[in-house]
């Protein structure tokens, strides 16, 4: 019936690895002063297929997509 559960300690980003890899991803879109409202919904739902769409070394090179999904996106 019990779940073991993690906390980061606060300040320690390298605790928190994958997050802090996302969150470099979506500086790339989004720089981190930019308010969020100047952008249109279209170009954030474009950004988000690509970033669900991108393969991540740590679910064996899968996309979020493929995982959440059950659908292959690649032929190899």
């Amino acid at each position: 019936d019990k779940i073991p559960f993690y906390f980061a300690d606060p300040h320690a980003p390298w605790q928190r690895g994958t997050n802090e890899n996302i969150n470099r991803l979506l500086r790339e879109y989004f720089p981190k002063a930019d308010d969020l409202t100047g952008y249109s919904k279209d170009y954030i739902n474009t950004c988000i297929e690509k970033l669900n769409k991108r393969p991540r070394k740590c679910v064996g090179w899968k996309t979020p997509y493929e995982l959440f999904f059950g659908k292959v996106l690649r032929l190899i």
